[in-house]
């Protein structure tokens, strides 16, 4: 059992707005339930801090030092290197790894929940991607199910498999109207190419507790992957 001690993921999206504060909540929730000490992290949030106070409140998680959870909070809604420059705060790879070990050694898992795509950079030098690979995490990654998310999700995977990360599979997010025909065929185009995991998909309910209810399934084959994915 001492690999469980060891759990970690990053949630990741291929692009804003896509689902990943959602499937955050349910997955600390569901890791609550399962009997464990879960916390999330938010590396850097910009538009202010909603993301947060949504997955604090839903998964009933004890309040900790604002500074841990999420180091870097900009006001101003951009990607982080742009927020960062106009507010005049410098983003440290440094602090935000400092932070993420150290709840890694008081809590379990660590879920950190990525800011808007994979490969938007913190500053000139670094992307987001780039951390999430030096602190070895392994990879789940939300879709926003819709035209268009084929090529997004190709090249974020593509991205991911480059860097030689694990990804623990994918969760496609019906929460807009969309053609049947299109969120039936997308998952299933996705992993012919890719052969990666399809791990299932949200339907497009506004009741948190009813979705919660049908990521429980989900939830149980994250948790199969990533402590598989744990052992290697």
């Amino acid at each position: 059992m001492s690999f469980i001690t060891r759990l970690s993921i990053f949630i990741a999206g291929t692009d804003t707005s896509c689902g990943k504060t959602v499937v955050t909540s349910f997955l600390l929730r569901y890791f609550k339930e399962k009997g464990y000490n879960p916390i999330f992290q938010k590396w850097v949030a910009t538009g202010g801090d909603s993301d947060i106070k949504i997955c604090i409140r839903f998964a009933k998680i004890k309040k900790i030092a604002s500074s841990l959870i999420c180091p870097y909070v900009f006001s101003y809604p951009a990607s982080p290197h742009l927020s960062s420059r106009l507010e005049n705060k410098e983003i440290k790879p440094s602090v935000i790894k400092n932070t993420f070990l150290s709840l890694k050694e008081k809590y379990n898992p660590v879920i950190v929940e990525g800011t808007g795509g994979l490969l938007v950079p913190i500053s000139k030098k670094m992307l987001l991607i780039d951390i999430a690979r030096e602190l070895d995490l392994p990879i789940l990654l939300v879709v926003l199910n819709k035209l268009g998310c084929i090529n997004h999700t190709l090249l974020t995977i593509e991205a991911i498999k480059k860097r030689r990360m694990k990804i623990i599979g994918v969760i496609f997010n019906n929460k807009i109207s969309e053609r049947k025909e299109i969120l039936i065929d997308n998952p299933r185009i996705i992993e012919e190419l890719t052969g990666v995991y399809i791990l299932g998909t949200l339907s497009y309910i506004r009741n948190k507790e009813k979705l919660y209810k049908e990521f429980i399934p989900i939830g149980e084959r994250i948790f199969k992957n990533l402590t598989l994915s744990a052992r290697l």
